[in-house]
């Protein structure tokens, strides 16, 4: 196509919407003009469809919920919500918060507190043009009818120690969630409500949430229905403020995202709070009461805090025990260490004789809890305090995973860090 006729098309596009008289009336109308305007409004049309498309694919409560209260309907389940979701409609989803179709997260209201709302959802089979129905109960298979009590605690016993490995406190454990179980209080267990157990603990979050239940940094569970199940709502669900969608995120550079993230952020003493926080749940979840526990993401996105700048875990989707990492990491064939990666980043060493992977993580939680906090603490850090954090943090992201340096050398360099940080914000307001 020659210059001529290809300025003569963009003449016609761009021109032919409006009426002759407007276009004798504007002759100082450039045409570069108008194709910046039919830009933006094209630009703008694409970013509301990839906004709708992202949407309607990722935000799926009304199917979740459909599907759990026609299980609780027919009896199949049971909970401390069911009631107020699929009754009283007193428990309600407001915004969507899922970064995934399988895994809804939902902010909701219940007895006038602001909650979130989580459940597990799968593409179910349509029986109308209109609807989706519950065609799959597999998930609530378990136990059967007929199974006592005793049965019902040895299974959970089993279970638990499948996947939070040999513990002597299990039992207690086993006892909690018995406990949680008897909705009516009435000393008994029915058959719906250990299904809706049952199913509940096979979520790794809720399982790690029953676990880590008296641990002040993460978020308390306030009731279920079936398996999906309502928290405490973390007011800050991540550590920066600014998140850029997935589409967009290849148009805006990272260098200013960062710039944006940290005028955005709290001042340096809430943020040495926050870390203080982050680095007690380290500590927690080294040694915890039912075993220690491994962080296979240490993405900002998981790490939120409350109105009082206290460090709350809003996901715990990416935290697994030690012994179900290197459950899955035994006996595992591999070429590289990438093949002997469980989560996002727990990976040990591939044995390349055998080619089967080792079970021992190679970086352990502080070393890459000490990566996030060089972006999210140093900068605006005290002059005075500045070089001796920045020392401490080079020490902390070079730590290994090792048995021989997981005991006194962890336990050092972490509690090196809270008293820097102690010692600069105590006696002030943010202590």
């Amino acid at each position: 196509m020659s210059p001529r006729a290809l300025k003569r098309l963009v003449h016609l596009v761009l021109l032919c919407p409006l009426s002759k008289g407007l276009q004798t009336r504007l002759p100082a109308v450039k045409v570069k003009y108008l194709l910046l305007a039919w830009l933006g409004i094209l630009i703008g049309g694409w970013l509301v469809y990839m906004q709708y498309s992202s949407y309607s694919e990722l935000c799926r409560g009304h199917v979740c919920q459909m599907v759990i209260c026609d299980h609780y309907r027919r009896g199949l389940i049971s909970g401390s919500s069911c009631k107020a979701l699929c009754d009283h409609k007193s428990l309600t989803l407001h915004r969507c918060m899922s970064t995934s179709a399988i895994h809804q997260v939902y902010s909701g209201l219940w007895k006038e507190k602001l909650v979130v709302i989580k459940c597990g959802i799968e593409d179910r089979v349509r029986s109308d043009g209109n609807s989706f129905l519950p065609q799959d109960t597999r998930l609530y298979d378990k136990p059967t009818r007929g199974t006592s009590i005793d049965e019902f605690k040895e299974m959970l016993l089993g279970y638990l120690k499948t996947n939070l490995g040999e513990q002597s406190s299990l039992g207690s454990l086993v006892d909690q969630i018995i406990k949680l179980s008897d909705v009516n209080h009435d000393g008994k267990v029915s058959l719906a409500e250990a299904k809706s157990i049952w199913a509940l603990i096979q979520i790794n979050e809720f399982l790690l949430m029953m676990a880590l239940q008296e641990k002040e940094h993460t978020p308390k569970l306030l009731g279920f229905c079936g398996d999906l199940y309502v928290t405490e709502r973390v007011s800050h669900s991540s550590l920066y403020r600014l998140e850029v969608p997935h589409y967009l995120q290849a148009l805006v550079p990272g260098a200013l995202r960062t710039a944006l993230n940290h005028w955005l952020a709290p001042s340096w003493p809430r943020r040495a709070r926050i870390t203080i926080g982050l680095l007690e749940f380290v500590e927690e979840v080294f040694h915890g009461s039912y075993g220690s526990f491994l962080i296979c993401d240490t993405s900002p996105l998981h790490v939120g805090y409350n109105n009082k700048f206290d460090c709350k875990m809003a996901n715990l989707r990416s935290v697994a025990s030690d012994a179900a990492v290197r459950g899955y990491l035994k006996g595992r064939r591999c070429e590289t260490n990438a093949d002997c990666t469980y989560g996002r980043d727990c990976t040990a060493t591939c044995d390349r004789l055998v080619k089967q992977c080792n079970t021992e993580v190679v970086q352990p939680n502080l070393a890459k809890v000490c990566i996030l906090l060089q972006d999210f603490l140093l900068f605006g850090a005290p002059a005075d305090l500045r070089e001796d954090l920045e020392k401490q943090l080079r020490t902390c992201v070079t730590l290994s995973g090792l048995a021989s340096q997981m005991e006194v050398h962890h336990s050092l360099v972490l509690n090196n860090l809270k008293t820097i940080l102690w010692k600069k914000i105590s006696n002030t307001q943010y202590s």
